[in-house]
C-alpha cells in the first residue's frame, strides 16, 4: 500500500533453553502509544534417533517413548507410522509440564 511508511525494528533473541518466551514492547511517541506482545517458541535441537528391537521371531514388542512437554500449551500430536509391522495410537495428547509415553509396537510378520 503506497502511502504507508514502515520502520524496521530488529530484535536479537538468544535463548538458553527450549520453551516459550513472552515479552512486551512499548513504543511511545507524542501522539501515540503502542504495546506489542511477542511470543517466541524455541524447540530443542532436532536429533536423529534409532530404536533397535531384538526379539524372538514372530514375537511382539512395545517400546514406550516418553514425550515431554515443557511449553506453556498442551500438545496434540498426530502419529504417522511408516514401515511394515509398526503400530501405535494415531493421536497423543501431552499436557503442559507433563510426560506421556508413546507406545510404539512392532509385530513382525516374518523372520
Amino acid at each position: 500500500l503506497g502511502g504507508i511508511d514502515a520502520v524496521e525494528f530488529p530484535i536479537k533473541f538468544t535463548p538458553k533453553n527450549p520453551g516459550s518466551y513472552h515479552c512486551q514492547i512499548l513504543l511511545k511517541s507524542p501522539c501515540d502509544i503502542r504495546v506489542y506482545e511477542i511470543e517466541c517458541v524455541v524447540n530443542a535441537d532436532q536429533a536423529d534417533a534409532q530404536l533397535e528391537f531384538l526379539i524372538p521371531a514372530y514375537q511382539t514388542v512395545t517400546q514406550e517413548i516418553p514425550i515431554s512437554n515443557i511449553s506453556r500449551e498442551d500438545w496434540k500430536f498426530e502419529a504417522v507410522l511408516e514401515g511394515q509391522g509398526f503400530h501405535g495410537p494415531p493421536v497423543i495428547c501431552v499436557p503442559v509440564g507433563g510426560t506421556v509415553p508413546y507406545p510404539l509396537t512392532f509385530k513382525p510378520t516374518a523372520e
